[in-house]
């Protein structure tokens, strides 16, 4: 399973470095990483995707607490969070295909930030299943190129489960 961690740090010089070390040297791969400041000066906000049992989780979040800089581990994975990531999408792009390229785009809220002759450049914001929708739907055109942010997440203060509501329309529809 895939676990989203969460990780207040101090904004300090090698932070980070120390945390992938810890990571490597126990054999774990981060299949995504956003680090960015956080609410106050001084202090990053770490994000990061990591596979793994609970247990390993655990393990893991207990290791991190004993790196200096590190304030607070929280696995978010089973919490109502926003989630979103940003994906920027050169797509080959005809005469011909442009505006179906386009119409796809505009049901997946994206936006067209470059064009030239023969490609379109989309920018496409959302949760990580929006972001392999729309790639299934545009791989038909031909992709160049993918540059893609890890995950970011904050926990709902309101507590509602968004996945939960989304499951529970579909049962009722």
């Amino acid at each position: 399973m895939k676990h989203t961690l969460s990780v207040l740090v101090e904004d300090e010089a090698g932070v980070l470095t120390r945390i992938a070390g810890l990571f490597a040297r126990r054999g774990f791969n981060i299949e995504s990483l956003a680090v960015g400041p956080a609410e106050q000066v001084g202090f990053s906000r770490i994000t990061m995707v990591v596979p793994g049992d609970d247990r390993i989780i655990e393990q893991l979040t207990k290791q991190l607490y004993k790196l200096i800089n590190v304030l607070k581990v929280q696995d978010v994975t089973e919490v109502p969070c926003v989630e979103r990531e940003l994906m920027l999408l050169k797509v080959n792009a005809t005469t011909s295909n442009r505006s179906e390229i386009i119409e796809v785009a505009q049901i997946f809220r994206a936006r067209v930030v470059d064009v030239s002759e023969d490609s379109l450049t989309l920018e496409v914001t959302g949760d990580p299943g929006k972001m392999v929708a729309i790639v299934q739907m545009l791989n038909k055109f031909g992709i160049r190129e993918i540059a893609r942010t890890g995950k970011i997440a904050l926990v709902r203060e309101s507590g509602v489960n968004t996945e939960y509501l989304k499951a529970a329309r579909m049962a009722v529809s």
